[in-house]
């Protein structure tokens, strides 16, 4: 079998840092041919030298210098396009946080790569425009987030006609338990506390929130080409059941594993084939003991609402959602808003805003700009 040549977008984080181990589990799968980070760079030299990859990047130029010193791999953040397009790779896994990864995943697809995504903020900004570029019949995305890779695998070959809707869960995060007044009451500390899941600040406040659902509702219509009305969610704490499908006739078809992101990570990085599970948790039906299963509340989560208007909407919309919540979210950080403040900002900033469509990157990027000035402005 020919060994895959990959490149890793944020290979810092948390979800770099499961792709490394998933490349170092299988050597004979994989070569490493590129890892990027913005400003860890000690560790990503490190990464360089334990997966023998042909370049390690920053994307922000002021660390290259020293990035240089730790390491003889160091290529230049201009080259990070050139490289990821070369014909010595074949997988983008893209785990950049923020609009860094944008650019660098229509690069990947024009070029005919697979990108392997976990970067919600793609498909929420320029879903439409990305996935146009997919049609044309250019490059193919394998979702990476551990619910899209769910459905992905639950769709396989079958006929979307066949399908009634979508079933994304969630753990529902630290404040799932929480009434009303707990959850405008809920520190910074307490927000974070996530019971599942070891992820980001950003991403946790999202989970507390249910805001990260919001911004995989919208993922889920771009990605597998399904309306707003057929994409649902309901919250299931122990995040053993990733997502589900439901077809016409009623059956439920779902896709279960241990919570650990190395599943979709490596599935996403191999797609069509699978990789042998090598120290990967199991699972063990008889421990599990149960599996439960609420809906969501939208009066205490209004979130999912956000996205169903969202992507009914479309356009710049989805972009303007995220860019609030983004903004609410580092003020939420700093003390200036409570939970319902996140909410409020981004019900604020949608209903301000005038969508048109997104027909290139420059349309996302614009409505992304105004809407986190707007929000920033917000009392």
């Amino acid at each position: 079998m020919k060994k895959k040549g990959v490149v890793v977008l944020g290979a810092t984080g948390s979800i770099g840092k499961s792709a490394v181990a998933v490349l170092k589990s299988h050597p004979e799968r994989f070569r490493t041919v590129g890892l990027a980070a913005r400003k860890n760079v000690e560790l990503l030299a490190r990464y360089g030298e334990e997966l023998n990859a042909g370049w390690v990047i920053s994307t922000d130029l002021q660390y290259n210098d020293k990035l240089t010193q730790l390491s003889p791999r160091t290529g230049r953040p201009e080259e990070l396009c050139e490289l990821i397009c070369s014909d010595e790779v074949d997988v983008v896994l893209c785990a950049i946080v923020g609009t860094a990864g944008l650019p660098l995943v229509v690069a990947a697809l024009k070029a005919g790569k697979t990108v392997a995504l976990a970067s919600k903020e793609v498909l929420v900004m320029a879903g439409d425009y990305i996935m146009d570029i997919v049609h044309s019949g250019y490059g193919n995305i394998v979702p990476v987030d551990s619910e899209h890779s769910a459905i992905f695998q639950c769709l396989a070959t079958r006929e979307r006609a066949e399908v009634e809707r979508l079933i994304l869960t969630a753990s529902g995060g630290a404040l799932r338990n929480a009434s009303a007044e707990e959850i405008a009451g809920a520190t910074l500390e307490r927000t974070l506390a996530h019971p599942t899941w070891n992820m980001g600040r950003k991403v946790t406040i999202d989970s507390a929130t249910l805001m990260n659902k919001a911004l995989e509702f919208v993922e889920a219509g771009h990605l597998f080409g399904f309306p707003a009305e057929k994409i649902t969610a309901v919250i299931h704490p122990q995040s053993i059941v990733h997502s589900m499908i439901e077809m016409i006739d009623g059956t439920v078809i779902a896709q279960l594993a241990m919570p650990d992101m190395r599943f979709a990570i490596g599935y996403g990085m191999s797609y069509p084939d699978r990789l042998p599970g090598r120290a990967l948790p199991k699972m063990d039906f008889a421990a599990l003991g149960g599996l439960e299963f609420s809906e969501v509340d939208n009066r205490r989560f209004p979130s999912l609402e956000f996205a169903r208007q969202a992507f009914t909407v479309r356009g710049t919309m989805p972009a303007v959602m995220n860019a609030a919540n983004e903004i609410a979210v580092e003020r939420f950080i700093k003390g200036e808003l409570n939970v319902p403040g996140i909410w409020r900002i981004v019900e604020q900033t949608m209903a301000a805003h005038q969508p048109c469509a997104v027909t290139s990157l420059e349309a996302a990027y614009q409505a992304d700009a105004w809407a986190r000035s707007f929000a920033a402005d917000l009392k």
